[in-house]
């Protein structure tokens, strides 16, 4: 029997990942970066979304999200991955840009059809393995693995270094998103 990993706390953070179905490297194209981005800060302004870090990788993203009790943050996780699988898809579908679009949709598609509680197209992977963030040993060794994350994948050198994560405003530098950060 597998692990069950649910937000029990709506008080704590939690660290949690979402991935593209398949592992496909969406995130190379801005485009698609930003209908994620203005989703987050969307969330955070209407919905009470509290980002305590963050990393948009090519394939997943790696967050650290918390809520000011506005509403649950399992509903602004389930709204947040909606709206973009379906921004993001509609994009893909009417930009004539997209090299890969063909090849990408049949994916999405074929993962779907895989699913019983999907219509016909699946973006995000389904599970995003939540795990609260309960001490501050736990809570720094996910943040810097957020922030390693493009290091160890040969991107940059310094975390800093990468736009799309938070890693800049832990180093006192303006980030792309509002940080409430843990420290």
């Amino acid at each position: 029997m597998g692990r069950k990993y649910v937000i029990r706390n709506q008080e704590q953070f939690y660290f949690v990942t979402f991935t593209v179905v398949y592992w496909l490297d969406v995130f190379i194209r801005q485009e698609y970066r930003n209908i994620l981005i203005d989703s987050i800060k969307y969330c955070q302004k209407e919905k009470g979304l509290l980002v305590g870090a963050w990393c948009i990788m090519t394939s997943h993203v790696h967050l650290i999200l918390g809520t000011d009790e506005t509403s649950k943050l399992e509903d602004i996780i389930r709204d947040l991955k909606s709206y973009t699988s379906r921004h993001i898809r509609k994009y893909m579908e009417n930009n004539p840009q997209e090299s890969r679009k063909e090849w990408m949709l049949w994916m999405m598609k074929r993962a779907g059809e895989k699913k019983s509680n999907n219509k016909d197209f699946q973006f995000w992977q389904q599970h995003n393995h939540p795990i609260e963030l309960s001490t501050k040993e736990i809570m720094l060794q996910r943040l810097d693995y957020i922030h390693n994350n493009p290091v160890d994948a040969g991107f940059v050198d310094q975390p800093a270094d990468w736009v799309f994560s938070s890693a800049r405003d832990y180093e006192d530098q303006k980030g792309i998103i509002e940080i409430s950060f843990l420290y």
